[in-house]
């Protein structure tokens, strides 16, 4: 775990230069002409750049399915591959993209440390922690589930919080979420965007995160790195999120900037991150270094970025433990997420464990969970083509579209409120002694609100 080194003005390390070296020359490990297939690039995260094609042999794909679906895909390089191809089921893991953006709520409490905490900087250096301490969740090579339109997550029984998510458009594909408890109240609208590379997947995080430290009513606003996911077909699939993170305090005018290091030769610089925390006049205060998948550490510094005399590094986050040779590389925090056991009192119909794709998936059986998959994807466009025909339009149940339309440095964002109306629906549930308990594992997956698709 290094020191950031300012050898340049604000926060500019050179260990950037050097990392930007290394990435130029990883990403670049190319292996034209591969088996015959031109523009495949294949990166080995642990290796050199002679060991690509013998990299490129390995993976989780069958031969003859990663030449098939080589066939199939290579037709949309440079294209946003979001919503324009079915994809198998064997890349797949047992969760949704909903269930994902629960994920941030494992090390919450270090939200609540930044809402209790009387400095400011410190304060800042707290939210930047929880930022950071998803990308260990991140890291995993699975592809969720895309929600279907209406589709929800749901979730009031970890730390105080209750959360709730929702796909609030299928084209484009956008979810909404909101998180509160008696410190912190968490929003977010999120517009997935990629870029097909070919054997590599560019995806932007195009969305508005935003955090209110309820005691002095502060508000945070997120921006985090582009993922890059690599050896998609040929070799190992792995990912890094190379780039800068921006947490800003949008009361005050402070700011977090974090480097996360690309990954080079061998695996040079991955995981590392670095930065500082700014005050509004943009000098730093803290300094922040660590490993995105281990742990985060912080130290006051000088004008100059350099650590004040007398002062130490000190951990302000590590990773809890994980499971060891878990399947789908889940931690116990996302076994809990997919778990009947945490469902809440009288569970939305809608929710996304009750998936049939993902529960056949999760029980091991592909066949089964392929074939589920493709029935509510064709019972999606069946209410899409019954919704116009009869002149309706999709409306979200517990965020309101805005008129407000933010920009992001990946385009512009329509963004979702949270109307408060699941606060109500859970209120009444959970005060209520007349609700009759059912089997959760009973009710069937129901997301649609038109004509035949709807239960209601």
């Amino acid at each position: 775990m290094g020191t950031p080194n300012n050898n340049q003005s604000k926060g500019l390390f050179a260990a950037m230069t050097s990392g930007l070296s290394m990435f130029s020359n990883a990403m670049h490990r190319s292996v034209n002409g591969l088996l015959g297939y031109e523009g495949v690039e294949v990166v080995n995260p642990e290796g050199g750049k002679d060991d690509a094609a013998e990299e490129a042999q390995k993976g989780r794909w069958k031969q003859e399915d990663r030449d098939s679906y080589w066939k199939m895909m290579h037709k949309y390089i440079g294209s946003d591959v979001t919503s324009m191809v079915t994809l198998p089921v064997l890349i797949f893991e047992p969760m949704t993209m909903l269930q994902k953006m629960a994920e941030l709520m494992e090390y919450s409490y270090l939200l609540d440390q930044a809402d209790e905490c009387e400095d400011p900087y410190l304060r800042m250096a707290y939210a930047t922690s929880w930022a950071i301490s998803v990308y260990y969740a991140f890291q995993r090579t699975w592809k969720p589930f895309n929600p279907i339109l209406g589709e929800t997550y749901e979730m009031t029984n970890h730390g105080g919080i209750t959360f709730i998510s929702e796909q609030v458009s299928h084209h484009p594909p956008m979810s909404a979420g909101h998180a509160e408890n008696e410190h912190f109240t968490y929003d977010i609208t999120s517009k997935l965007k990629t870029k097909f590379l070919g054997n590599s997947l560019d995806v932007y995080p195009v969305g508005r995160t935003r955090v209110t430290l309820k005691r002095d009513g502060v508000v945070l606003d997120l921006v985090p790195p582009l993922t890059k996911v690599n050896n998609l077909i040929f070799g190992r699939t792995w990912v890094d999120s190379p780039g800068e993170m921006i947490l800003t305090n949008l009361t005050t005018g402070d700011k977090v900037v974090l480097y996360f290091q690309p990954c080079g030769w061998f695996g040079a610089g991955r995981y590392e991150v670095d930065g500082y925390v700014y005050n509004a006049a943009e000098e730093p205060k803290i300094l922040m270094t660590g490993k995105w998948n281990e742990s985060l550490s912080y130290q006051p510094c000088d004008l100059e970025g350099e650590p004040l005399a007398g002062s130490e590094l000190k951990e302000i986050w590590h990773l809890a433990d994980v499971p060891e040779n878990d399947k789908f590389q889940y931690t116990y925090f996302a076994h809990k997420i997919n778990s009947f056991d945490t469902a809440p009192r009288k569970l939305l119909a809608s929710d996304s464990r009750l998936r049939p794709d993902r529960l056949a998936l999760e029980k091991g059986d592909l066949s089964k969970s392929g074939s589920e998959k493709s029935s509510l994807e064709e019972r999606q466009r069946a209410e899409k083509r019954e919704r116009e025909a009869g002149g309706h339009k999709f409306t979200p149940r517990w965020f309101d579209m805005t008129d407000e339309v933010a920009p992001t440095p990946w385009g512009d964002l329509e963004v979702y409120r949270y109307n408060g109306k699941y606060s109500q629906h859970r209120g009444v549930v959970d005060s209520s002694d007349n609700i009759e308990q059912v089997d959760v594992k009973s009710i069937e997956f129901n997301p649609w609100q038109f004509g035949k698709q709807s239960a209601e």
